[in-house]
């Protein structure tokens, strides 16, 4: 296996399990949404997280296979994949305050 593929395979393991634990804590929080009305102000924020970190791993899981079998489109897949990482990067970002 090429190094650019075992990253991208680092890269697409990490995102899909921070996409289900985030997926699991939102299960959590409409579980407990009548109970503890605090948690509604994280509903937003947290749906938000959910859909991207999906949208990375799914372009995380598109670039490895691509990479994997040596597709013509595979530079294409990487660049998507880059482009995610360095938007849900400049979204995380720490800003001061």
């Amino acid at each position: 296996m090429r190094p650019l593929t075992v990253l991208i395979g680092i890269i697409m393991g990490s995102s899909v399990a921070i996409a289900l634990g985030l997926g699991m804590v939102l299960i959590v929080f409409l579980i407990l949404a009548g109970e503890r009305p605090q948690l509604r102000e994280e509903f937003g924020p947290l749906l938000i997280a959910v859909a991207l970190f999906t949208v990375l791993s799914g372009l995380a899981v598109v670039a490895f296979l691509g990479n994997l079998r040596q597709r013509s489109w595979r530079s294409v897949a990487n660049l998507g994949l880059c482009g995610g990482l360095l938007l849900l990067s400049w979204i995380y970002w720490p800003r001061p305050l």
